[in-house]
């Protein structure tokens, strides 16, 4: 990994010491079998090389009012996925973050935004959405299909990737998002040129 812009190496070392202190990582609770049902994120915040991310993400799929939707259409702009399920604690303790920061217009202005709800029915995923009051479509995603289109890099709920201007994985944060590092790490990517 490259070293971390001042800004978003500032906001990743105090999500990674607050991460500490719970001493339970992501690996730590895939062994301990608490069957809680899904491995919370441990706030680890990561920043990708551009000489180090894979190929473009080709995420597609159904949102949960029934549109098609496919990330090839939304490369104008940094494109934010967020993997969410209305049955994830962590995940309602980030939905204001998520709301303002993709309401900010100086954002929106540079990404776009997508959910993937994460293994459960489309009809529970729309009512948590309306509760969220997010802004933004998210992809109904029962089968965990989808979750497996991001190359492995949304380990825990929530997860949010941050994808450059070809698609391609350049930041994450394992864990809920806060407004100032999510927003920190879009404009670091935004401020990227486009590889082609």
């Amino acid at each position: 990994m490259r070293p971390l812009p001042r800004r978003a190496a500032l906001l990743a070392a105090a999500g990674l010491a607050l991460a500490g202190c719970s001493g339970n990582t992501i690996a730590d609770q895939a062994k301990e079998g608490s069957n809680k049902g899904f491995i919370a994120g441990d706030g680890t915040v990561e920043m990708i090389a551009a000489d180090q991310r894979g190929t473009p993400v080709t995420l597609a799929g159904t949102t949960l009012d029934g549109q098609a939707w496919t990330s090839a259409e939304h490369r104008a702009k940094v494109l934010v996925v967020n993997v969410w399920a209305s049955w994830c604690g962590p995940c309602d303790k980030e939905a204001p973050d998520l709301v303002t920061v993709s309401s900010d217009p100086a954002v929106t202005a540079v990404a776009e935004f997508v959910g993937v709800n994460f293994r459960e029915e489309a009809a529970t995923g729309s009512a948590q959405v309306e509760d969220w009051k997010l802004p933004y479509p998210s992809l109904s995603d029962p089968g965990g299909q989808a979750v497996l289109a991001l190359q492995g890099k949304a380990a825990a709920m929530p997860s949010t990737l941050v994808l450059d201007h070809d698609g391609r994985i350049a930041a994450r944060i394992l864990g809920p998002v806060s407004t100032s590092t999510l927003t920190g790490m879009i404009e670091d990517v935004a401020a990227e040129a486009p590889a082609k």
